[in-house]
């Protein structure tokens, strides 16, 4: 099979292959995002041992099943011990009399799972870098996993023996949509980018849910049968996700609960007083929700890092606790939402989403890619009702970019209305600010915007097409 996009990672994985140096590689990234995908097809297979470990199993299973791959790529049966030290010296034998040229890769996936209570796992992989392999230039360990918040914790950031050993961390992101509609091709999926946009909105970029979509369905067809139908796919998907990737996930599901009712998000406090959850454990929680993409840690304009917001911003997530957990859905229950007001609702938010995971590509449009820039929301505290924008864009070359984001099916006309309000907005963020910088008003739209008589109030505008660009 071909590896649609990942070409940064694909670029660095041969960098490693040629390196000089001993490499240990940690591969992370939420479940269903292609992580396994990339090596294997990467690699074409050719490893000098692989291995993946068992969900839900014990040490005598989890052992039982390395040695299974032992013996598969040494060629000879290795007894199964029950040390896991003694298996990681057995595999040192095995690399060994390897006659494998080259860097021997050693790919061990779902490396979370080994790590049962007491099993002593993380001490033998420690034994197995330090006292080998790290002196071993013809070596590429590579690790994988999807339990993010593990592999970030116990591995990236170990204090113990592995303190500082992983050399590489390669984080797996979902698609972008240039990515996408490169996957749809590959597919023979015919689809607009609108369409590609709106499935966006849905599914995100995780490759495992675009390659559910049927060829020869609409996209709300698809829909229907994936999320609302009778025993339709993704029926339980939201908590096995969730329980796959935290230990304890009823907590990380109440926080993502509670954010789904702010749209644009919330503070610790104020996650505290709605979800009833204790102070305490919540820090960890929002770490690890933050880690697996799940959420986004964002800063107001002016309070900097001392108020952090925290905006649920997963797509699947979203939709799901909007359409598919209540429960009151028909099997043609999105093919009949079309357009209407519910839809446009939705449908607006879930575009500025797919937008702030876009940012490179506006700031590619807008010319400002080797800018440094700090994104950041502002709120305003004396108008009522409240301006607030969702995307500012502060830039080192003296200018802020205040964005707004309108998803409609044409071009967007500003009226006098919307005239008005923008510049109400742009008059109350310098006057509470007190900023210098040139304050420049931008337009993100699908079809971008109508020269009329109140075009000449926008500074720059990006389309929808702007944000599939790939670099």
């Amino acid at each position: 099979m071909k590896i649609i996009g990942r070409d940064f990672e694909q670029t660095a994985l041969q960098q490693y292959v040629k390196s000089d140096k001993p490499e240990f590689v940690a591969v992370y990234g939420r479940r269903r995002v292609g992580k396994t995908f990339l090596i294997k097809e990467f690699f074409k297979l050719s490893f000098a041992f692989y291995v993946t470990g068992l969900a839900n199993a014990g040490k005598k299973e989890q052992v039982k099943n390395f040695n299974a791959a032992l013996n598969h790529y040494g060629g000879m049966p290795y007894s199964q011990e029950k040390s896991w030290l003694d298996m990681f010296r057995q595999l040192i034998h095995l690399l060994e009399h390897s006659r494998k040229k080259g860097k021997k890769v050693i790919f061990i996936d779902e490396l979370p799972w080994f790590d049962t209570p007491r099993a002593g796992f993380i001490t033998a992989l420690e034994y197995f870098w330090n006292s080998w392999a790290s002196s071993r230039p013809d070596i590429l360990l590579i690790v994988c996993g999807s339990a993010t918040s593990w592999m970030i914790n116990k591995l990236i950031k170990n204090h113990g023996g592995l303190h500082n050993r992983v050399t590489r961390r390669m984080l797996i992101a979902p698609f972008t949509l240039g990515e996408c509609e490169k996957f749809f091709q590959h597919k023979k999926i015919v689809m607009d980018r609108r369409t590609i946009v709106e499935n966006y909105m849905i599914f995100g970029g995780v490759p495992f849910y675009l390659d559910m979509i049927e060829k020869g369905l609409s996209l709300p067809q698809n829909v229907d049968k994936l999320c609302f139908s009778k025993n339709c796919t993704l029926k339980d998907e939201f908590s096995i996700l969730y329980a796959s990737l935290f230990n304890h996930s009823e907590k990380h599901i109440k926080v993502v609960n509670t954010l789904g009712k702010r749209a644009k998000g919330m503070t610790r406090e104020e996650i505290i007083r709605a979800s009833k959850l204790q102070g305490g454990g919540l820090s960890h929680v929002l770490e690890e929700l933050e880690q697996c993409g799940f959420i986004r840690k964002y800063q107001s304009f002016e309070k900097k890092s001392k108020y952090p917001v925290f905006q649920l911003v997963d797509p699947y997530t979203l939709f799901y606790l909007h359409f598919i957990r209540p429960g009151t859905a028909n099997k043609h229950f999105w093919t009949s939402m079309i357009d209407n007001a519910r839809h446009r609702a939705w449908s607006g938010y879930a575009f500025e989403l797919v937008c702030l995971v876009h940012e490179e590509q506006i700031k590619h449009k807008l010319g400002i890619s080797g800018v440094t820039t700090h994104t950041a929301s502002w709120r305003s505290r004396n108008t009522s009702p409240g301006a607030q924008i969702d995307l500012i864009i502060d830039r080192n070359d003296n200018v802020i970019n205040l964005c707004e984001m309108k998803y409609i099916k044409e071009e967007f006309a500003v009226d006098r209305k919307y005239h008005q309000n923008m510049c109400n907005k742009r008059d109350s963020f310098l006057q509470e600010t007190k900023t210098r910088k040139a304050v420049h008003l931008t337009l993100i739209t699908t079809y971008g915007v109508k020269q009329n008589d109140y075009y000449g109030l926008i500074q720059s505008e990006v389309k929808m097409n702007d944000l599939f660009w790939e670099q």
